[in-house]
């Protein structure tokens, strides 16, 4: 048999997005079993099980080796007469699973996931979303800097044809596929705005995705404070932390609010070099395979700023992000500020078959500081603050971290709290005054 590539990503998300980090080759040996693989999709198909043979880490009780050596037998026997056939062969295989987090990417597919969270992609830099009411394409948001924030789109702007085909009962992902291509060539849009219809030509180009927002708050008692929104764990997440805090700092914030709501995650070593921006020693995450070994990661005495800070989160911060706010959290470096996460507690890798196409698998489960196994489970904020429905629905991507944003105002109300007791510490006890906690010595 022949060798087969495949590419290892550690990751942790929802999506189970992935950037090629650390690459692996690795021999695929055929198991005994008397199944002979004489053709390519066959190949691909014996690629995706013996990465499950060897790496897989069971959450569902639905894998035994005996199973799954028989499954193996089975779908070899078959004919296949196309890769089409094959694969859709291989996700029944996985599916018997029952794991949403190991599955099979064909090659078009496993692209798109590499460019997701590679930290650039080539295209023209639109935000996309399916308006609720209409059923209609449109912009959330130019990146900035891109050809279509250069070429005036807007956020809200409706997309009716793009490159002379109409948009109508388009998903995103198809509208993606049309939108995206190689830099230097041009797509066409026609956008509808307050009901004028306007063309525009877009040229593509390599689009540097920054998954980093921050600026400076004046909270209403006069507090500078330094709201971060990190959106998700790309390759680029740690260097764009890094410069915002940096620039946050240089500013004089007195402390930060740290927005990971609606994060799904993404690499795990973003998670980890992120923490150790904020913390200065203790552990941040241990992973456990199935053969129970631990990998065990620290903090290195490298924190860019030891200020108070409150972590934003809810029910869509997910992997990376509760392994970020699960570290902070437990070491007493962070305040927990909304509502319960997601609770995925696993962590994948991502292979890359050898005709292109690709795979995740569940290969660990994470722990937080504390020992915690927090998948199905969540981690629960230090201060409960929802949002309503209609506030979520009323709320824009502006106005995240604003007045309008009533979870960021429990936030900045928890932050001004510990800075007001970390003042009163401060000052020396008087015999006639009533500062008790320096009395006590702070306790």
């Amino acid at each position: 048999m022949r060798k087969g590539r495949t590419t290892l990503v550690v990751l942790v998300g929802l999506a189970a997005c992935a950037a090629t980090a650390v690459v692996a080759r690795e021999l695929v040996l055929a198991p005994s079993g008397g199944v002979s693989i004489t053709d390519s999709p066959k190949e691909v198909m014996d690629q995706a099980w013996q990465i499950v043979f060897r790496d897989y880490l069971d959450t569902t009780g639905k894998y035994t080796p005996e199973r799954w050596r028989k499954l193996r037998r089975d779908v070899l026997a078959k004919t296949y007469a196309s890769p089409k056939d094959a694969y859709e062969a291989i996700r029944g295989m996985l599916g018997t699973l029952d794991d949403p987090y190991t599955r099979f990417l064909d090659p078009r597919e496993f692209k798109e996931m590499q460019i997701d969270t590679s930290g650039e992609l080539s295209g023209v830099g639109i935000q996309l979303s399916i308006e609720k009411d209409s059923k209609e394409l449109v912009v959330v948001s130019p990146v900035d800097g891109s050809p279509a924030s250069r070429a005036g789109v807007q956020p809200k702007d409706v997309i009716v044809t793009i490159d002379g085909k109409a948009t109508k009962g388009m998903s995103t992902e198809d509208a993606v596929k049309l939108i995206r291509g190689k830099a230097g060539t041009t797509v066409n849009l026609t956008l509808r705005r307050q009901g004028q219809l306007k063309d525009v030509a877009l040229t593509r180009e390599l689009i540097e995705l920054h998954a980093v927002n921050h600026q400076v708050n004046t909270s209403p008692d006069g507090v500078k404070v330094g709201y971060i929104r990190l959106k998700q764990f790309n390759a680029n997440a740690t260097k764009d932390m890094r410069a915002a805090i940096k620039d946050l700092e240089a500013q004089g914030v007195q402390g930060y609010v740290l927005d990971l709501r609606s994060n799904p995650g993404g690499l795990l070593v973003a998670s980890v070099e992120i923490a150790r921006q904020w913390l200065n020693e203790g552990t941040i995450v241990s992973t456990k395979t199935r053969d129970g070994i631990q990998d065990i990661k620290r903090a290195t005495g490298r924190a860019i700023t030891t200020k108070p800070l409150v972590v934003l989160v809810n029910e869509g911060s997910a992997s990376a992000s509760e392994i970020l706010s699960g570290a902070l959290q437990e070491n007493g470096r962070a305040v927990l500020v909304g509502q319960k996460t997601f609770g995925k507690g696993l962590v994948q890798s991502v292979r890359g078959l050898s005709d292109g196409s690709g795979m995740t698998v569940t290969i660990a489960k994470y722990l937080t500081p504390l020992n915690h196994d927090i998948h199905h489970r969540g981690i629960k904020p230090d201060v409960l603050a929802k949002m309503t429905d209609k506030e979520a629905q009323q709320l824009t991507l502006d106005d995240l971290g604003s007045r309008k944003d009533t979870q960021y105002q429990s936030a900045e109300t928890t932050l001004t709290k510990q800075l007001r007791t970390a003042s009163a510490l401060q000052k020396p006890f008087l015999p006639t005054g009533t500062n008790l906690p320096a009395a006590l010595g702070g306790r």
